[in-house]
């Protein structure tokens, strides 16, 4: 069974930082694109970060200026995103995706498997 799990939200100060991770089963993460998205109570998805199979490409959301980095672990078969300076505009639930294409992309709708979520609060 092909299965992504995301770890690693919680609860931060405005400023702080997170890890997020997003691990798989079944599958070899660098055969796939992965993608961050993430998705407040009663919004759309909101495109945060995407990198290639082969780590060579990352391409980042306008929301993230330069606070988020994408990376993957091939030896781990994870994909993380480091998340930093955040605000409490960034609270949601934050998701990985992975489709079996050489393209990274911030298009939710291309994305065939997801994850079940992780949720970021960030408060005073």
């Amino acid at each position: 069974q092909l299965q992504l799990v995301e770890s690693g939200g919680g609860w931060v100060q405005p400023g702080g930082s997170l890890r997020l991770s997003c691990g798989a089963s079944g599958l070899s993460l660098d055969e796939y694109a992965v993608a961050w998205f993430r998705q407040a109570p009663g919004e759309d998805y909101v495109e945060v970060a995407a990198i290639s199979p082969s780590g060579l490409t990352e391409t980042y959301g306008s929301i993230v200026k330069g606070r988020f980095t994408i990376s993957r672990d091939s030896a781990k078969n994870t994909v993380y995103l480091q998340l930093r300076n955040l605000k409490p505009e960034d609270t949601a639930d934050y998701y990985c995706a992975a489709k079996a294409e050489a393209v990274a992309t911030l298009t939710p709708s291309d994305y065939d498997l997801w994850g079940q979520g992780t949720q970021v609060t960030v408060s005073s």
